[in-house]
């Protein structure tokens, strides 16, 4: 079926969108060796005059020359592997804004002034009845702050975006729930529900459509808290026996760094990049961003 990817191009004042049936499992490795080689690496795919939505686009990048902004998307394996990007493109782009797109799509689309809705039909956002199930491997951490002040938590199997979708019904269902061990592994976001504020705060290390279209469905009156994917504010609130995972980046660097070696190491021709690969140079200037990146998070 593919991996697709959009990617968007902006110099001297006029976009192009260009698509790939594959590229979206490569979104990082196009972006990290900078923006001259990334976008000789997109202008390479076919161009196209129509949108792909949420749904179908699973990685994309907007690079804007004309005001020095990179916008991008993409699945990442894990909390570590989303972060080890994100560090490692600040560095590759200097003098760049470099921002994750957590509306997917449509913070794209916003960008060049189309709206956030382009690629989404009315009612969109689905819905459902309020419910709660606890699984075995957390995707997500939530946490509710109860009328007395106490912060209970919970790991959940559902995406962050997942939980407003059952709306403010799912809070009276966490209030009289168990709380559940706290997770093994570094999760994809978390979600925390504050009642008495009526304040929802997100985080997340993936994308979260609708998250600037706020209220939600369901969530009318209620204040969204957008926290990008920083997850130390609800950390700093969640119970003392919930702790975090703190995970090294070392591991996430070091696979970066392997990918582009090995493209170092291969003749001309033989790169999987196809004839429009990146320079040598271009290689040397990321494994050397990649390698002081590497050392740092060693020391730590």
């Amino acid at each position: 079926m593919g991996v697709r990817a959009q990617y968007v191009v902006i110099e001297n004042g006029t976009w192009h969108l260009y698509y790939s049936h594959g590229g979206g499992s490569s979104i990082v490795h196009d972006l990290l060796p900078g923006p001259v080689a990334a976008t000789r690496r997109f202008r390479e795919n076919r161009e196209i005059d129509r949108w792909i939505n949420d749904v179908w686009c699973e990685g994309a990048a907007l690079v804007d020359h004309d005001r020095r902004i990179l916008l991008w998307f993409a699945f990442a394996d894990s909390w570590t592997d989303h972060l080890a990007a994100r560090i490692a493109l600040t560095r590759t782009w200097p003098g760049w804004e470099v921002c994750f797109a957590h509306d997917g799509v449509g913070d794209l689309t916003h960008h060049l002034g189309l709206g956030r809705d382009l690629t989404r039909p009315p009612g969109w956002f689905e819905t459902f009845e309020p419910s709660w199930t606890v699984d075995a491997e957390a995707w997500s951490v939530v946490s509710l702050r109860l009328p007395a002040g106490k912060v209970l938590a919970w790991g959940s199997g559902w995406e962050p975006v997942e939980h407003l979708a059952r709306g403010p019904g799912l809070i009276d269902l966490l209030s009289v729930s168990p709380t559940t061990p706290p997770p093994t592994h570094m999760p994809y976001g978390g979600v925390h529900f504050d009642p008495q504020a009526r304040t929802v705060s997100l985080w997340a290390v993936q994308t979260v459509a609708g998250v600037h279209d706020w209220p939600l469905p369901g969530w009318e009156g209620w204040t969204m808290d957008f926290q990008g994917d920083d997850h130390t504010r609800q950390a700093a609130l969640l119970p003392m026996d919930f702790p975090l995972p703190r995970p090294s980046l070392t591991s996430a660097l070091w696979w970066l760094d392997k990918h582009f070696a090995a493209l170092q190491a291969n003749p001309a021709g033989e790169s999987p990049y196809g004839p429009l690969e990146p320079t040598q140079a271009e290689l040397a200037e990321v494994r050397t961003a990649l390698n002081a990146l590497i050392t740092q998070a060693e020391s730590v």
